[in-house]
């Protein structure tokens, strides 16, 4: 008769399945895994040779036989084979090394809130495929606020806006379950994009992901600046197909990243409008949490403060706040699957 694996013995493991990145908490150790969504493969023989900063740094730079890809877009499975040989490595890296190879981790992966049953479904599939014993998802904004620390469990609203890569949830909180909740297929990508598209408009300049995402880090901002930035960009000249370097200005990238942000604030103000009074009054005193990537975006506070009239604040350690949150929740997963919060499919 074979033994019980003890409880002890089986690893616990929270993912941030994002866009852009991807974070693996594991209980008792922490952030364990943060690298991005990328995997390159082997177009000869479809395996894969690269996955995470490594694959990442082969962005735009490989040759005819070897394809770099995101296996996820806007927040969901878009390429399945390549998401599970991800998913594989990721199990591997965090806890295959250390363990026997019956003993299968439990892991809480998070989905955006307005994601489809169908997609939740082959998220929870995609990671037992690749190993995982019990496999569950939890939405995305309930992962952020336990992350950032809000008193979900409390009888109050709270709001929290989670801009991640591919997707921006927005969601009111209270007594540890989702009240209202809205998912926006507007993230750190599209704010990638708009920047691409104003440079090529405005400089006939061909630029890569890669760099519009260092011209939104270093100069990128939603709000009018007390010093407005600078900054120097190379690309390829569209008219003469050579390289060109341009310097750009903060205020036009601000400019260029205004539809993007509108559509974000406009979302906010839709959850707001819906929002029961009792739980709106809760949000006015407690104020609006953003996390994620994007919620590092120069002045989006101030400037969601200035259309909402309700502080705003960036969660500390904003970029890891999903997945510490899924991390927490792992620790009381019977309590938040009671809420409804966690489903396993």
């Amino acid at each position: 008769m074979r033994k019980s694996i003890p409880l002890r013995l089986v690893p616990e493991i929270g993912i941030d399945l994002g866009t852009a990145n991807i974070l693996v908490f594991r209980r008792g150790k922490g952030i364990v895994l943060n690298e991005p969504s990328v995997v390159a493969i082997s177009n000869a023989n479809g395996r894969v040779l690269a996955v995470g900063n490594e694959a990442r740094d082969m962005l735009g730079r490989t040759p005819g036989n070897i394809t770099a890809i995101r296996p996820l877009r806007d927040g969901v499975i878009a390429d399945y084979t390549t998401t599970l040989k991800m998913l594989q490595y990721i199990l591997k890296k965090t806890c295959g090394g250390s363990l026997p190879i019956r003993i299968k981790p439990t892991t809480l992966v998070c989905v955006p809130s307005g994601v489809t049953n169908v997609e939740r479904r082959a998220v929870i599939q995609a990671a037992k495929e690749a190993g995982a014993g019990i496999a569950m998802t939890i939405e995305e904004p309930m992962a952020a606020a336990i992350g950032a620390g809000l008193p979900i469990s409390q009888p109050g609203g709270n709001m929290v806006i989670d801009i991640g890569g591919g997707t921006s949830d927005v969601a009111v909180i209270s007594l540890g379950g989702i009240v209202l909740s809205q998912s926006l297929r507007v993230g750190g990508n599209k704010l990638d994009e708009a920047i691409i598209r104003h440079i090529r408009n405005a400089y006939n300049l061909m630029i890569g992901d890669p760099t519009a995402e260092d011209i939104k880090i270093k100069v990128g901002s939603a709000h009018p600046l007390a010093q407005e930035l600078k900054m120097e960009i190379r690309g390829r000249d569209l008219v003469a197909g050579l390289p060109k370097t341009v310097e750009i200005t903060s205020d036009e990238i601000r400019e260029a990243l205004s539809e993007p942000v509108r559509q974000i604030a406009e979302k906010v103000c839709a959850v707001l409008e819906e929002t029961p009074p009792e739980l709106g009054s809760d949000i006015i005193e407690r104020g609006i949490t953003l996390t994620g990537g994007g919620a590092l975006l120069r002045g989006l506070d101030r400037l969601l403060h200035s259309v909402t009239d309700i502080p705003v604040r960036v969660a500390d350690n904003a970029l890891n706040c999903v997945a510490i949150g899924t991390g927490k929740a792992l620790e009381e997963i019977d309590a938040i699957r009671q809420s409804g919060a966690v489903s396993s499919i």
